[in-house]
């Protein structure tokens, strides 16, 4: 029995019972026929779907909004711009799919060559519970269109929005199969992996995590793509415009509530300008509106459990024990659930805590450097490499320089965002594999070459 909990009152709210053993092969059994029909449709039914899906969201949007910030605290009008954005995937690929999945005639000796894009089959998701639906809708838009069919396992804190997901599949009229949700543990998650109709796993959560299901899979030759944790440099040169990139800056760093992967964590910033960006970026930081996610006009609300809350307030501890200076915040608020005060860290070196490790909250640390080859070595000296963020109004300079940083994507004079129409990812210890864009439908497509000759 799974129980989700309110962070925002630290009380409980729905129970709901696990699926057994046989549920779960009945659910593999109908994944896979369901699989074998869905891959034989033609591929303007399949995008009728993703249009039907898009429809399905917008019109549920006002209760999967309140869902994602009962079960997880995401401010309201943050969680109505999350099922927005899913809606969008679904239309950009029910648009866009049959250009992505037109034949690639190949120049060779042959009569006839090209590559076509066929599907593998059931591909098994395990997601996180911090963007509750748009997670799950970045790997199933795509892989749906594509032919293939999803079995998701979602986190356990966000049980009702895995079947509320489940649920506008079916609504959208998706056929029997398509998509299911499985209300698992970890050792059934492996058994899942395992099995031979499950032809692909896809991932997006912590790095430990992900070493966990990339062994699992690889047993099995399994095709995985994983999206992991980050600790995204925000880099702000001397030029830039201080009060944009502070501006965007805060924003970027709390958005939900601080708890993203690809949220900006270290602040980088050129000597020259750091009073001034610290002084702008601590003033816009003690404005923020805190309190319940379901006023409109909260900006931060709880994070999602106590242990989160917790861990994160140690981390903050053991930076200041090891030289960084607390400018504001600190702390968890005294009141119910489980809030933490937006937080401030100057003269933080890249090996403590709040420099070297993902802080998964409202926690911004801010590392000094003398020039802009200081700055890409310090953005560079972290495990991860998800994103980052670059500030300048030199665009050659900014440029040149995202070609040194050892990461995913680079934003420049802009925030670091997953969009429909560019692949999204990383390198290093934040995984492989892109999801979005033209790149990631290709993830789990068979890339099949054809050669004809002559008779």
């Amino acid at each position: 029995m799974t129980t989700t909990v309110n962070p925002t009152t630290g009380e409980p709210l729905e129970e709901y019972p696990d699926h057994d053993a046989d549920e779960v092969a009945w659910r593999l059994a109908r994944a896979w026929t369901g699989y074998e029909h869905w891959a034989a449709r033609p591929l303007d039914e399949r995008l009728d779907l993703l249009r039907s899906v898009a429809d399905s969201l917008e019109s549920r949007k006002p209760e999967l909004a309140r869902l994602m910030t009962q079960e997880m605290g995401k401010p309201i009008a943050q969680a109505e711009a999350e099922v927005d954005k899913c809606a969008w995937v679904c239309r950009h690929y029910a648009e866009h799919a049959p250009k992505y999945l037109e034949r690639r005639e190949i120049d060779t000796d042959a009569a006839r060559s090209y590559v076509r894009f066929d599907p593998l089959g059931p591909v098994f998701a395990v997601m996180p519970w911090n963007f509750p639906l748009w997670q799950v809708f970045r790997f199933a838009a795509p892989s749906i269109a594509l032919g293939n069919v999803g079995l998701l396992k979602h986190a356990t804190n966000v049980t009702g929005c895995s079947l509320a997901i489940e649920g506008v599949f079916a609504g959208a009229g998706a056929p029997d199969g398509v998509f299911q949700a499985l209300l698992i543990d970890h050792d059934q998650a492996a058994t899942v992996i395992a099995d031979e109709r499950v032809r692909g796993v896809t991932l997006t959560g912590s790095n430990s995590a992900g070493k966990v299901i990339a062994s699992r899979a690889g047993e099995h030759l399994k095709k995985t793509v994983l999206e992991l944790g980050g600790s995204d440099p925000f880099i702000v040169l001397d030029d830039a415009d201080l009060d944009r990139a502070a501006e965007v800056g805060v924003n970027s760093r709390l958005i939900n509530s601080g708890q993203s992967c690809i949220a900006a964590k270290r602040f980088i910033v050129h000597a020259a300008v750091a009073d001034a960006f610290i002084e702008r970026f601590r003033a816009r930081l003690e404005a923020l509106s805190i309190g319940d996610p379901s006023d409109r006009d909260t900006e931060v609300g709880p994070l999602a459990r106590e242990d989160l809350r917790d861990d994160l307030h140690d981390q903050v501890q053991r930076s200041q024990k090891e030289g960084a200076t607390l400018v504001t915040g600190g702390q968890p608020l005294d009141r119910a659930g489980f809030f933490y005060a937006p937080t401030l860290l100057t003269d933080v070196g890249p090996h403590v805590p709040a420099g070297a490790e993902e802080t998964f909250g409202p926690v911004a640390a801010v590392i000094t450097v003398a020039d802009d080859d200081d700055a890409v070595a310090i953005a560079n000296s972290t495990e991860f490499g998800l994103g980052a963020s670059l500030w300048t109004r030199d665009l050659d300079r900014a440029e040149r320089l995202a070609g040194s940083i050892q990461v995913g994507s680079v934003f420049v004079n802009e925030l670091v965002k997953s969009d429909p129409r560019v692949p999204f990812g990383g390198v290093k210890g934040s995984g492989y594999g892109r999801e979005l864009g033209e790149f990631g439908i290709h993830e789990f497509a068979n890339i099949k070459t054809v050669w004809v000759e002559h008779p």
